[in-house]
């Protein structure tokens, strides 16, 4: 259903360094580095289902902000993908939130691995796993 999904960075080289990392843990290569026609520099990661994660500069060239109660989730493969995702994160400049990596239950899914984090701009993320 989704073809992206796009936030914006107040430094894309910071960035980079980030998301190369942290989304190498989940199997996904590096960022193809785009310019788009207004001149604005946006990494696009490319996922394997045709769809991609896109970090921009702010085309309107204003300070890239957060959206309040946006979330960006991440599939992975097991609970302890969830937690080196988390981890890499952290190490790589992002700040862990909300409770510690690990279980939560839920009424309508069971038990669902996460971790939150927000990345060195401030946009959230999570890492997920559901059982099998």
């Amino acid at each position: 259903m989704l073809f992206h999904t796009m936030v914006g960075s107040n430094d894309i080289d910071r960035s980079k360094r980030f998301y190369d990392t942290v989304l190498g843990t989940l199997g996904v290569g590096e960022a193809t580095l785009n310019v788009a026609d207004s001149g604005h520099t946006r990494l696009i990661y490319s996922g394997q289902d045709g769809t991609a994660f896109i970090v921009t500069q702010p085309i309107n060239d204003e300070p890239a902000t957060v959206a309040n109660g946006g979330t960006v989730a991440f599939q992975c493969n097991s609970p302890e993908q969830v937690k080196q995702f988390h981890d890499v994160a952290v190490a790589s400049g992002g700040t862990s939130i909300e409770a510690p990596p690990g279980p939560r239950e839920t009424a309508s899914m069971g038990t669902i691995e996460l971790a939150y984090v927000r990345d060195p701009d401030g946009n959230k993320l999570c890492g997920i796993h559901f059982p099998k």
